[in-house]
């Protein structure tokens, strides 16, 4: 980390601390170190190799495949233009939250036509996937440690064949999945309302064209934004349902973040969701059923 210390600057994203503005050269940049998972940076160095010209990422710069704890492997990428989509959607018009909408449903469809044979986490630069081994969902829920009561598992066991159902209707095949989806990790451009950056692909892998959907969908109520999003995937071939298909796909995801309720506000937010929609019994778990809005 030395040569970066002297114009490095902390960036939220990531695992916590690991991600920094920094000059390199004649140009601005961004260093994550990789203290946590090493064998990662290879992953996410060809992951951006794969998909740029396809997907607004940075373009890479320098890469350390291989380090210790106090001198941790690297990837040094351009720094996109743009501010932090989270911070855009605060203050942005009905016509701007529609305009990033639709570009969010063009890049999600982008992603979904990227495909892979098995679904599970890649390995090494050669993106290798190794199969998750998680079993089925009701495998996966009998495992976790949520908290809930008799009745709540029960309304649980209801949510989870709810979604078994509706996946059994929608497409089986296996993409490429960014794994954290949401505006905390896009940029735009504030002047025109035009994404220039989807950052942050460390948990991406290969699994369902819908479970960045759902990750997008997970805390959203805008209804003018997700309307965009669906009615640019409509026609894509990826079926009706696709506000059901992408919570029940995203389940895996938010039921993980669940467990770990008392890490982080986004976990605690995701236990009290999971918990709502053991209330009810349902998928939706009182969330907007996003309609068409014109």
């Amino acid at each position: 980390m030395s040569d970066f210390a002297a114009s490095a600057v902390p960036l939220t994203g990531g695992y916590g601390g690991q991600t920094f503005a920094v000059s390199a050269g004649d140009e601005d940049a961004v260093i994550k170190f990789y203290v946590r998972d090493p064998e990662r940076s290879a992953v996410d160095a060809s992951l951006l190799e794969l998909v740029r010209g396809l997907l607004p990422v940075p373009r890479v710069l320098d890469l350390k495949r291989e380090g210790s704890f106090e001198d941790p492997p690297y990837l040094l990428t351009e720094r996109l233009p743009g501010i932090n989509l989270q911070v855009f959607l605060e203050s942005a018009t009905e016509e701007q939250r529609r305009r990033v909408g639709t570009q969010l449903g063009e890049l999600l469809a982008r992603l979904s036509g990227m495909p892979f044979l098995q679904s599970g986490m890649f390995r090494g630069g050669e993106l290798t996937v190794e199969p998750f081994g998680f079993g089925d969902l009701t495998e996966y829920v009998a495992g976790l440690r949520l908290g809930f009561d008799d009745r709540q598992r029960e309304g649980f066991a209801a949510v989870v064949d709810e979604a078994e159902d509706v996946l059994a209707d929608g497409v089986h095949r296996v993409c490429l999945v960014h794994s954290d989806f949401n505006p905390k990790n896009l940029l735009v451009d504030p002047e025109t309302a035009s994404i220039t950056g989807l950052i942050d692909w460390e948990f991406a892998h290969a699994g369902s064209p819908y479970a960045d959907l759902g990750n997008l969908l997970r805390f959203s109520e805008d209804q003018v934004l997700a309307a965009a999003v669906l009615d640019a995937l409509r026609g894509m071939g990826l079926g009706e349902r696709l506000v059901d298909l992408g919570r029940a796909a995203d389940l895996w995801a938010l039921l993980d973040l669940a467990e770990r309720a008392a890490e982080h506000e986004v976990a605690a937010a995701a236990h009290r969701l999971v918990s709502r929609m053991a209330d009810t019994g349902t998928l939706a778990g009182g969330r907007p059923a996003f309609g068409v809005v014109h």
